[in-house]
This record gives C-alpha cells, structure tokens and sequence, in this order.
C-alpha cells in the first residue's frame, strides 16, 4: 500500500475535462463585424467546436451583423466553409441552426433598433432571460461609434434580473495612450468595467495559462523565481509571414503597437507577477497592473539604448523568395514602418532589480515561433578544473506557445566517456504528447470564460494605460527620427544585427536562433 503522502497521478481524458468544465448559462451571441474574416476563421469554429464539446448550453444564439448584404442561409454556408471537427455533416446543421444574421449600417440607429427586435424573439426562442454577449470583431474605427449606439439604444445593460451583458474588444485597444484613453471614456459612459472583456487571444493558449499553474503550483520553482537565480528572461514572437492583406491597418501600426503592447507584455506580466492573494480575476490582474507600473521607462531621447526597429528587405523564406516590406501590396515606397522590434525592459522591484527582459518580434523571421526562455545564472564556482564556471552552460526554461505548445529544461549532465565530460541535455514536455488531445483554439477558451464572467485573461484598462505609458516616447522618437535609426534586414533572418548587440554589449545572446 501507498505510504503516508503518497499520490495517485490521473490523467483525466478529454470526456471528465469537460464534465469538470462549468457550462455557461443560456445566452445570445452578437458579433459585429461577422462577415469578416476573424468571424469565420476564428469566432466560429470556436464557437462550433465549444458546442461540439456540449460546452455550450443548448440554449444559445449567434446573431451576426454586418454592412453586407447575407441571408440567414447565406451567412449559414458560409460559416460552413470555415468549420472542422464535427463528427458529422450533422453536427454542422445543428450548430448553424442557431445562427441568424442581419445587414445594417454601424453607425445607424435603425441598425440597433433592428437589433433590439431580432434579440427580442430570438431570447424567446432561445430563453436566454437577458443574458448577451456583444463581440467586436470590426476595424478599430468602428469600436467607439458601436459601443455609443449600444448605449443610446439601451441594449449595454439587461432588463431581465437574471440577465447581464458584456461587450468583448479585439486589438488593437487604441494607438496610443490618449487614443486608449479616449476609447475607455467612451466604452465606459455606457458599460461598467465589469462588462469588458478587451481580448488578446494569446492569453487562451494553454502554455500562456500554465505559467500561472507552473510558477504558483510547484513549490520547486517559486523559491528561484527572482534575481537571485535568474540572469534574465527573453520572450520572442517570431513570424515568418509578410505583411499579407493587411498593409493598411500595418502601415498605421507597426510590430510595437501590434505585438508588444498588448502579446508580449501579457506574457512578461504573467512571468514577473507576484503570487496573486487568490485566483480571481482582479487579484491576477493587480499583480499584472504593478508589473507595468514597475517598468523603468526611458524619454524618447534615450529610446535606442533598450529600443531597435528594423524594416525586412527582399529575401528568402523557407525557400521561397519575397519582396521587401516597401514592395508589399498597398504598402507605401517609403514607408518607415517597423516590422521588427526588440527592447530591454527591466521590473524595478525587489524581485526583479537588475535583472533585463528582452522582448522581440518581427515579421519575415526565418520561422514561426512564440516561447518564453528564461536563463538562470551560471553556478558561483566551478568544482570540475579546468572548466571555468561561466564555460558551464546555464539551465535555461523554456515555455514553447506556438507551434507545438509545451515546456522544456535544459540542464547539464554528465555524457558518457571521460571523467569531465559534460552536456546539456533537455526534459521536454509536450501537451499533445503528454495528453493525447490537441491544446484547444484559444478563442474558445475565451469565449467560455466571457459567459462565465471571468475576466482574469483579460487586459484591464489600468493595465493598458501603464502600457502605452511605457510606449508612447518610444513610439514618438521613431516617428521624429522618421528613417533614421530604421535598421533594415534581409526577410528570412533574426532581424537587424543591432538586436543581437542589445544583447551581446551585456555578454548574452538570443536563445531561438
């Protein structure tokens, strides 16, 4: 028999997971910006996948809305031609039996009007007792008109005592700090705070979720999870995509408003965080907002000492030759725009003194990659002469999001053959591997925790505004400098030589190469 503290280790399947998962109250969906494609790449095959998984309740709606002109068999067939994983044709039907659209102009009231009738009979139908999900999947220029629409027709607050409404925002959540500002100004004069949910998909993964998990579950590793032990903590997102369809929203952006903002400094929160008082949703996103508050900000004038942006040129990808970023479809000739970017940021807290994260993220990289690598210190002193203590490689965890989601330490070990042979040798963990099932499309993830009314995955707007805080001198100096300071590199390479020597003047160098 077992002794005293013995465990019993179970892998639930994926069947008892989702008996586990709490089911969400009956509901209807409304995505503006539903003949789009996030809508039928993302939105529904989620939605189609959660109710696949009887994770939705029988009792639910989508009610599309759009500027285009679509039937409710139209917008059925077309939802049809996104979708994967039902067991059968037959799994399709019933899903697409709950979806209805209906055209209208955003910035229209007639459209809300509509709205309000269309919900009217559907919450009949459907006995949804007030409770609906509004989802903006629309250009950004269109968050702030359909939000005040919302409020002038009535529909941000729910007239049924069990109901409630809630109103999700994709990125990007402004353009900078006064633009966001503006945008929560408006959002709020009609919703509460409690009703957003500003969405980054990113924060559905299953390996962005189990930092949280692997750092406050695991006695072993909270102890070292300081500057005592860490030499620092690099975070790359790397893509080997171009610009593709979306030049115009990229020329206005650029990768440091599109990825660091919001992606990359969600991941460094979830790694610099303190242990939160509890699981719930504000208690998580304390910690998250004093983690921004801590950044050692830099005016605009010193942005190149923990800043470099590049702009990719004619090269080769995964064998295939691509334009320069200024070739692009609809991408203007002289464009200054930063497809990459790398900073040095530092969390001036007791945790964290001294210790530098190096965030980084590009467009055209050699492949696509999201992980977190944080390399610990070398050992204090060598015992294996002649080996000097920093020829001894350092332990490196590393958090692989995408592709191929999982967990690695690298460690030293002694290697067959001579006395003071040593390598590096690598304990992996894989999710589809260890599980047997596939990680789940983050947005289904976040679509449940919205019904559910957990906003613990989702940016606050304190937590923005620290964000753009950090970002805005950044982002002025870049633009004052116009060209100058623009690193440019060869697409199907790390990007500039300048963001390896943010690196190599402190003796460190980038792990993913």
């Amino acid at each position: 028999m077992p002794g005293t503290g013995a465990v019993v280790s179970k892998v639930l399947t994926q069947e008892a997971l989702c008996l586990l998962e709490k089911k969400p109250q009956p509901c209807g969906i409304i995505i503006f910006g539903a003949s789009g494609d996030l809508t039928h790449r993302k939105l529904m095959p989620s939605l189609q996948g959660l109710a696949k998984d009887s994770l939705l309740p029988k009792n639910f709606y989508v009610l599309g809305v759009a500027r285009s002109s679509l039937t409710d068999q139209a917008f059925r067939d077309k939802i049809k031609e996104g979708l994967t994983g039902a067991a059968s044709p037959a799994g399709y039907e019933d899903f697409l039996s709950h979806c209805t659209y209906l055209a209208g102009d955003y910035n229209n009231p007639q459209t809300y009007k509509a709205i309000q009738e269309r919900m009217n009979g559907l919450d009949k139908v459907y006995q949804t007792q007030g409770r609906h999900l509004f989802y903006l999947s629309t250009p950004p220029s269109l968050y702030e008109p359909v939000v005040q629409q919302l409020g002038a027709a009535g529909l941000a607050v729910s007239r049924d005592a069990d109901g409630w409404v809630r109103i999700v925002i994709e990125k990007p959540f402004g353009y900078s700090q006064a633009s966001a500002e503006k945008l929560n100004e408006t959002i709020h004069s009609a919703f509460q705070e409690k009703q957003v949910y500003r969405i980054d998909h990113y924060l559905g993964k299953e390996t962005v979720q189990n930092i949280l998990m692997f750092r406050f579950a695991n006695a072993m590793f909270e102890p070292i999870w300081n500057y005592k032990y860490i030499d620092h903590v690099q975070i790359t997102a790397a893509e080997s995509v171009g610009v593709e369809h979306r030049a115009g929203y990229y020329e206005r952006s650029g990768v440091l408003r599109d990825m660091f903002q919001n992606h990359l400094f969600q991941l460094m929160s979830l790694v610099a965080m303190e242990p939160p008082a509890s699981f719930e949703a504000d208690a998580v996103r304390d910690e998250k907002a004093k983690v921004m508050a801590a950044l050692c900000g830099v005016d605009g004038a010193k942005s190149s000492d923990i800043a470099v942006r590049g702009q990719y040129t004619e090269g080769s990808v995964e064998g295939e030759t691509v334009p320069a970023y200024r070739k692009e479809p609809d991408v203007n000739p002289q464009s200054t725009t930063d497809t990459f970017a790398a900073l040095r940021v530092e969390v001036e807290n007791w945790r964290w003194r001294g210790v530098p994260f190096y965030l980084r993220s590009g467009k055209r990289l050699p492949r696509r990659v999201t992980e977190i690598a944080v390399e610990f210190k070398h050992v204090p002193t060598s015992i294996f002469k002649p080996l000097m203590a920093e020829q001894i490689a350092s332990n490196v965890l590393n958090f692989r999001i995408q592709p191929n989601e999982g967990i690695s330490l690298c460690f030293q070990a002694k290697h067959p053959g001579p006395k003071l042979c040593m390598s590096s040798v690598t304990m992996h963990f894989d999710y589809e591997e260890a599980f047997g099932v596939k990680p789940p499309e983050a947005y289904a993830r976040l679509f449940m925790d919205v019904m559910l009314g957990d906003q613990t995955l989702f940016a606050r707007h304190d937590w923005l505004s620290l964000s753009w805080q950090f970002l805005d001198p950044i982002l002025d100096q870049w633009a004052a400098q116009k060209e100058k300071g623009l690193n440019f590199y060869p697409a199907g390479t790390w990007g500039p030589p300048a963001a390896d020597e943010l690196l190599k003047r402190e003796g460190r160098q980038w792990l993913t190469t």
